[in-house]
């Protein structure tokens, strides 16, 4: 028998368990890793306040990975997860490309007109990620707060960028989208965590909240219902 981490499966071995796995919490973990750095910087935590160390998350983790685990949920049948990770994957490759400088996709611009540029860019992801949102309602607290709160750290940051100086962003704006997108990176964090705790591998798990409205409390009601009369 192969030692259990053999398979990097941290639960209790099982004669076969390969079936195609959940991607979601790759995609999770890659989107809040990256949202996490860079609103320390939109923050200027410590002082940081320029961009570049994202770069490197931007293309490998955040965009690559993110895309991978995206295309991966269209494999399990997911069309929801396979546009919200894709899109999101793409999302930070794109701003991976905006912020390395001497490729030249910027250079064109003059100041004021590269800040609303950038705020128009973010305006477009601000309404792609609100139409994602009304999806979210009939499925968990902590699934629909992710996105809602992303949704306000898109808004923020277009503000930031289309109400700047003269060409220079309004840095208390950005500072504020980057607290949001703190709170993002954590919730989002939290849902990954959500799906990598499971019976076989963990002493507990950790709750999201499903909405009264939703489907499984819909279920448990019916199944309490149908239990009582039955008595």
């Amino acid at each position: 028998m192969p030692p259990w981490g053999g398979a990097f499966q941290p639960g209790p071995y099982k004669p076969s368990f390969r079936k195609f796995a959940n991607p979601a919490p790759l995609g999770l973990c890659a989107f809040a890793l990256t949202t996490f750095v860079l609103s320390l910087v939109n923050c200027q935590t410590r002082g940081v306040n320029y961009p570049g160390i994202i770069v490197g998350a931007a293309y490998a983790y955040g965009g690559l990975i993110q895309l991978l685990a995206g295309m991966w949920e269209m494999a399990v049948g997911n069309t929801f997860g396979a546009t919200a990770l894709s899109s999101y994957g793409g999302f930070w490759i794109a701003w991976a490309f905006i912020e390395t400088a001497p490729l030249g996709f910027t250079e064109s611009y003059s100041a004021p007109d590269l800040q609303n540029a950038l705020g128009f860019f973010l305006i477009a992801w601000f309404i792609f990620t609100f139409l994602l949102v009304l999806c979210t309602f009939k499925s968990t607290v902590a699934f629909c707060s992710l996105f809602v709160f992303l949704d306000i750290t898109f808004l923020l940051l277009a503000i930031g960028h289309l109400t700047h100086d003269n060409g220079v962003a309004n840095t208390s704006v950005l500072k504020t989208a980057g607290v949001f997108g703190l709170l993002t990176a954590f919730i989002a964090w939290w849902n990954a965590l959500a799906g990598l705790l499971e019976r076989n591998n963990s002493f507990f798990t950790i709750p999201v909240a499903h909405f009264p409205w939703s489907e499984k409390v819909k279920g448990e009601r019916a199944a309490a219902a149908n239990k009582e009369r039955a008595e």
